[in-house]
């Protein structure tokens, strides 16, 4: 899938927001908030002290070789573990329907394109978002551990006349009072204990509702913006497929057209002087003209398969593989089209993105075979299972995007199917193209 150097690909779509649902805050969530927060306030001391061990070690051996950059990298992915599992844990105790933070990627090849990647990891404010509220948690977890060891003081309290002590210890506190105060104390201070750990539960849901849940207008704007990505995506994939059938009319069916009548007139002419010459021009043409009727046949697949709408991809791709000029290994493991399929939509940007890959790997890879894989993945940052696609060939590699080029096209009408795409194809190869569409998109 060789083409010539590129200006660069047009920028992945963003991901579409999940409208947050209704919190669970019951009995049992307020139950599973106090566990939480008390564990949180073990375990996040331990994380955090482990993400600042690595952020200074980090920065103070950089000077050393840059050893300290990798100790900064693997920074970089344990605060993206931490914010996932916070995501995962706020998600799992109220159900507000939150997508976990994505591991990034610029879909660039290279260092400079791992570099661009961990950036855009180190810079993903969902990323933060977590860190913010695991951090946050953490506070509140250290809190009401002291909460519940002055719960269990003021319930020891109740049994304190029982050992007859004439002095008792308020919890929290450095004050005495008699031991005949010892039973109100242990009363009031498990009342007042209770209700800061209700307290607790109910500042938890609300902090991590602010800090994790998007508001109403972030998610507007999120969508406005990812539905203007989308349509200027759809517009470009339209001009580049304009572009290519009046390219493939003017350099293919047109000429032989042309061809055909000029053949027709030639033997035209030749038709009462001479009839043998004039049958082998009729031939001539009648073949030529059976050419340019397989090269339109094609042309109209290349813009609507109807073996797609009626069968389903599966069927799709292996007519597609049985046309292919280089050898196509097909792995397609996808439910029964006649139980469910994803959308004509999603299923159409991959077809034609494989499409387009075998036909770049045919003119320019010079690769002796094509591996294609077909997946429906769940993906956790949305509410639809995805269509993915990995093409890979054997050839020389190299291929990047030109704008108006087979690639280009694919980026673009992949991105208006609200999907991503990732070329990946270093010079003396293996070229692999990476496809992910929404099942629903």
């Amino acid at each position: 899938m060789t083409q010539p150097p590129s200006i660069g690909a047009p920028p992945a779509p963003a991901s579409v927001p999940v409208t947050a649902t209704a919190p669970r805050i019951g009995l049992l969530a307020h139950l599973g908030a106090i566990a939480q927060v008390a564990a949180m306030g073990v375990a996040g001391t331990v994380v955090f002290s482990v993400l600042l061990v690595l952020l200074s070690v980090g920065v103070g051996l950089l000077p050393a070789l840059g050893i300290g950059a990798f100790l900064l990298v693997g920074l970089v992915y344990a605060m993206w573990a931490t914010a996932w599992l916070e995501y995962a844990r706020v998600d799992g105790l109220y159900g507000y329907g939150l997508p976990v933070p994505p591991l990034r990627s610029s879909g660039r090849p290279g260092f400079s394109g791992w570099l661009r990647t961990l950036w855009q990891q180190f810079a993903d404010g969902s990323m933060w978002r977590g860190i913010a509220s695991s951090a946050v948690t953490t506070i509140l977890g250290l809190v009401v551990l002291s909460v519940i060891g002055a719960l269990a003081s003021s319930v020891a309290l109740l049994f304190t006349p029982l050992l007859g002590s004439a002095t008792v210890r308020i919890p929290v506190t450095d004050t005495y009072v008699g031991g005949e105060w010892a039973i109100l104390v242990g009363v009031l201070g498990a009342i007042v204990s209770l209700a800061m750990l209700v307290g607790a539960a109910l500042l938890h849901a609300v902090l991590t509702r602010a800090i994790l849940v998007p508001s109403r207008e972030a998610m507007l704007l999120e969508q406005a913006r990812t539905a203007g990505t989308q349509r200027e995506s759809a517009v470009r994939a339209g001009e580049v497929e304009r572009t290519r059938i009046e390219r493939d009319l003017h350099d293919g069916v047109q000429p032989r057209l042309v061809s055909v009548g000029m053949t027709l007139g030639l033997a035209q002419q030749k038709i009462d002087t001479d009839p043998a010459a004039a049958k082998a021009l009729i031939d001539e043409a009648h073949t030529s003209t059976k050419a340019a009727i397989t090269e339109l046949r094609q042309l109209a697949r290349g813009i609507h398969a109807s073996v797609l709408d009626d069968r389903g991809l599966d069927a799709a791709l292996s007519a597609l593989a049985a046309r292919s000029h280089v050898p196509v290994q097909l792995d397609v493991r996808l439910p029964d089209p006649q139980t469910g399929r994803c959308s004509r939509t999603a299923e159409a940007a991959v077809y034609f993105a494989i499409a387009e890959s075998l036909t770049n790997a045919a003119k320019h890879s010079r690769g002796s075979e094509v591996r294609v894989t077909v997946r429906l993945r769940d993906a956790p940052e949305q509410a639809v299972p995805t269509l993915w696609v990995r093409v890979e060939d054997n050839g020389v590699g190299g291929a990047q995007v030109l704008p108006g080029g087979g690639l280009d096209g694919i980026a673009h009408r992949i991105a208006a199917a609200g999907g991503i795409s990732r070329l990946d194809s270093p010079q003396g190869g293996p070229t692999a193209l990476e496809v992910s569409v929404p099942c629903a998109s």
